[in-house]
């Protein structure tokens, strides 16, 4: 898929994964997949609701459970102050989580990926949230 950037921004992802073996995979997995995407990795939720508050992240692969700062409190608290991001849960729970903010609006991701992960479905889901954040030209 040929990804369009604006001259002025490139797409740039977050992944958030406590196990350090399956991040260091993820990352070096996604990173040749898409080369002209900027990443940022963390261990746990509080370090990628830091990264994203100085990145900004367009898009956000995270794992649900995690210690210090699970994946469903750190999406929510990022879709408070940037609605645009993009979420992949990439998890072991094979429901969505819907969760309801403090201000009562929900929040859902909006794609989920069972682990063992299936990179065929996870490339789709990216490829899906690229579209979402530019759209292909008319022709």
């Amino acid at each position: 898929m040929e990804i369009r950037l604006s001259p002025d921004r490139a797409i740039s992802m977050l992944i958030v994964e406590d196990e350090e073996n399956t991040l260091k995979i993820l990352s070096n997995i996604l990173s040749r997949k898409y080369p002209e995407v900027v990443f940022y990795t963390a261990i746990n939720g509080e370090v990628g609701l830091e990264l994203s508050t100085v990145h900004t992240p367009a898009i956000v692969v995270t794992d649900i459970n995690m210690p210090v700062m699970g994946g469903v409190e750190m999406a929510v608290r990022i879709h408070a102050t940037n609605p645009d991001t993009r979420f992949i849960a990439v998890t072991g729970i094979s429901e969505m989580p819907i969760v309801t903010d403090s201000d009562g609006r929900k929040f859902e991701f909006g794609h989920l990926i069972v682990k063992p992960i299936d990179f065929g479905k996870l490339f789709a889901a990216i490829e899906t949230c690229f579209e979402e954040i530019a759209p292909a030209p008319p022709n």
